[in-house]
């Protein structure tokens, strides 16, 4: 079975919520999909997994409704249902940052296109951020980027105000995985007086299936949200997987730890695992391997 997989996400003023989560869930379950719709007052954002055709039919519905164009949004494939079921969902932002003045509306930073990232970065000036949370960095990253350490992207914020300067880091550059937290991201720091703020268009994605292997100055995996944990170069699935116990993503080596218990618990969770818990999820492990 091959199944298509559409990221996609805008920044677009949308009015009567109840009613288009209610027209959304069901166009979805009329062509088959599953995934994660959320929407909110600044926009859309969302992953959908399902066949060819009902994927591209549901991209022309969502153009029609909230301005996604068909060509704008990430395609990829997946052998296996990525997603256990359909979920849209009202929320008050697409992506969490509670900063008001964060408007990509009015103060998003400079699109660069994939083929132009690599010289952008061949700037000794630039300062190359990463927006995205650690457990997703751990999993593959640009050359020469800067890790906040960030445990939640609203944390993105205090990283800017304690370690950036506008008169030192004059020129930003910043990467995430599809581009909507950069989208963000970028908007906060020039509101905060950072003169020139770029970010990758598309986001490694769209770095990943445009730039090829050869060229490329991504090193790793880049984690998704869904049941493929990992894609590489090209958007193919790689070889991680994730703890069940606490959704760590796992490397080939991580498996091979003598904290790694399948179903259970992995070298990032093994310290907070209690006997109680333990003994739940190694009962529901047992019941799983025993359908």
């Amino acid at each position: 079975m091959t199944l298509t997989v559409a990221t996609f996400y805008r920044f677009v003023p949308l009015e009567d919520l109840p009613a288009l989560q209610e027209a959304l869930h069901a166009a979805c379950l009329e062509h088959g999909l599953r995934g994660t719709i959320l929407i909110a007052p600044e926009g859309i954002n969302g992953t959908l997994a399902g066949s060819a055709t009902g994927i591209e039919t549901m991209l022309g519905d969502l153009d029609e409704r909230c301005g996604i164009r068909s060509g704008e949004a990430k395609l990829s494939e997946a052998t296996e249902w990525p997603f256990a079921r359909l979920k849209v969902r009202i929320r008050p932002e697409i992506i969490t940052m509670r900063a008001p003045e964060a408007d990509p509306a009015t103060l998003a930073g400079t699109y660069v296109e994939p083929g132009d990232w690599n010289a952008l970065l061949a700037d000794p000036e630039v300062l190359l951020l990463d927006t995205r949370n650690r457990y997703e960095t751990k999993v593959g990253t640009f050359a020469g980027a800067v890790d906040p350490g960030l445990d939640n992207f609203t944390d993105f914020k205090a990283f800017v105000e304690s370690e950036l300067d506008p008169a030192r880091h004059t020129k930003v550059a910043m990467f995430c995985t599809g581009g909507i937290r950069c989208e963000k991201a970028s908007a906060f720091m020039r509101a905060r007086g950072f003169p020139e703020v770029f970010h990758l268009k598309g986001g490694i994605l769209q770095y990943l299936e445009d730039v090829p292997e050869a060229d490329s100055r991504w090193r790793g995996e880049c984690y998704v949200f869904d049941g493929r944990v990992a894609v590489g170069h090209g958007l193919s699935p790689t070889g991680w997987t994730a703890c069940f116990g606490c959704g760590n993503p796992l490397s080939p080596e991580d498996l091979r730890a003598p904290e790694y218990e399948p179903g259970v618990s992995c070298p990032a969770c093994i310290d907070e695992l209690t006997p109680e818990k333990a003994a739940s999820l190694r009962e529901r492990q047992r019941q799983m391997l025993a359908e």
